[in-house]
């Protein structure tokens, strides 16, 4: 059966057809005063017609289709025919017409009604397209959710939710049913309406945490800590294996100061599969910035750290961690998680450019200006890949190849005052070294000369 929901915007989504039999024209049916050439020409139009919207020359289809009309206008599927190709040409009006013709002929037929409903909705003819949907529902169910979405854009919510709340009933909850009405409630500010729905979701199917997940959100969202946190803790204890109920406990804990408990959860939230990156990212955060107040706390952030495994771990939890051991000062441990970082994501050049930063200010020279040579084959276009490179052959007393790479890097700086600024004095540096006085000299005043202009 061909399906169409116009939910949330109403679009037409096109599925599947069954190809129509052609035994439905009887042919030996057609009036005429020579039966064999009518009925040939007859015969030959349709199938013409047919071939022409297979090859989608929907024009031609047309014609033919007219022409047979011409010859014996009794059969419906002639107009219901006719209808397809004037949607495909999106002459909605046209199609209207003709498959009004369809359906004044078969008034059961669900592909005339159909088809008939698709263009009501191209149209936005939404008082036609509901009262043909609720002639199609009889056929399939799934055209109730159709109803549920036209109620919507003409905002009869309530008319809406009555039938939401039917098709729920009768064949359970689901996701697209549910974004369909959490619309309708921020449409229409019912939030006690959305709250309530979903505790009686809670009563009626104590064991579903898909339903306890979105209890604890709206509560949260509707500023009920307590009842959010409870709903929470209720689900920790109906399901103790549950893993996304931490990510609404974790927070509940440390505003509640329960410290212990607080870790606990965010070590199932760091380790979990289930969870995804960003929301890792955002306990992590938390944990910092509560580690940061807290900091008798930190020796449990290093153990959280340290059990986020390779299989579990993306770039940006490592980066973050990364992060605070910078702001430790820790520049060693900091390099150690932009190194997991860069295993996980090989290609990523912030991470790159950060490993190398650190290995200069860790002087590590020799690693840096070898990696830094690395990374200019496949990064030929970064400036600060030379200024690295620079930087780690001047503190390895090989002044003439760092002037070559600082000169090369010079090139590609763009509005860059701060860079452009480095790569004069470590230029300066580099001639000094190789006893070019008056070439140091030079680009030490165009670094003074940058530093007074800013």
């Amino acid at each position: 059966m061909k399906k169409k929901l116009y939910i949330l915007t109403f679009t037409i989504g096109t599925f599947l057809f069954p190809q129509l039999n052609f035994a439905q024209v009887d042919f030996n049916d057609v009036p005429q005063d020579d039966l064999g050439n009518v009925s040939d020409e007859y015969q030959e139009l349709f199938y013409e017609a047919l071939k022409q919207k297979g090859i989608e020359n929907y024009d031609k289809a047309v014609i033919a289709l007219q022409k047979c009309i011409d010859i014996d206008d009794s059969e419906a599927i002639l107009y219901f025919e006719l209808g397809k190709n004037y949607n495909k040409l999106k002459n909605f009006g046209a199609a209207e017409d003709v498959l009004k013709q369809a359906v004044k002929k078969e008034p059961d037929n669900e592909w005339f009604l159909d088809e008939l409903y698709e263009a009501y909705a191209q149209q936005k003819n939404y008082d036609k397209a509901i009262k043909t949907v609720k002639q199609l529902v009889k056929f399939h169910p799934d055209y109730k959710e159709d109803l549920a979405s036209i109620y919507v854009r003409t905002k009869n919510y309530k008319g809406a939710l009555k039938v939401l709340d039917e098709l729920d009933e009768e064949f359970g909850i689901t996701d697209a049913r549910d974004r369909l009405r959490n619309q309708i409630y921020n449409a229409t500010g019912r939030k006690k309406a959305q709250i309530r729905n979903l505790e009686d979701r809670v009563d009626k199917n104590p064991d579903a945490e898909k339903n306890y997940l979105a209890l604890i959100f709206r509560y949260s969202e509707n500023n009920d800590k307590d009842k959010a946190f409870e709903t929470a803790k209720k689900l920790l204890e109906i399901n103790p294996e549950s893993q996304l109920v931490h990510l609404a406990l974790y927070k509940f804990y440390l505003d509640d100061n329960q410290a212990e408990n607080a870790i606990k959860s965010m070590k199932v939230v760091l380790n979990s599969r289930k969870i995804k990156a960003e929301p890792k990212l955002k306990v992590l955060a938390d944990f910092i910035q509560f580690v940061g107040k807290n900091p008798q706390y930190e020796k449990d952030l290093v153990a959280i750290t340290s059990e986020i495994t390779d299989n579990t771990a993306d770039v940006k939890t490592l980066a973050e961690i990364a992060q605070y051991y910078l702001l430790k000062k820790d520049n060693a441990k900091a390099l150690e998680y932009y190194i997991k970082a860069q295993d996980v994501e090989p290609d990523n050049f912030s991470v790159l450019r950060n490993i190398l930063l650190l290995r200069i200010d860790l002087k590590q020279y020799k690693i840096a200006e070898e990696k830094s040579d690395e990374a200019l084959e496949k990064y030929p276009s970064q400036p600060v890949l030379y200024l690295i490179n620079g930087v780690a052959l001047n503190n390895l007393n090989r002044g003439q190849e760092a002037v070559d790479s600082l000169e090369a890097g010079l090139d590609y700086i763009i509005d860059n005052t701060k860079m452009e600024l480095d790569f004069y004095k470590q230029l300066s540096k580099a001639y000094k070294s190789v006893n070019n006085l008056t070439k140091a000299k030079t680009f030490s005043d165009k670094a003074k000369k940058l530093e007074l202009s800013n």
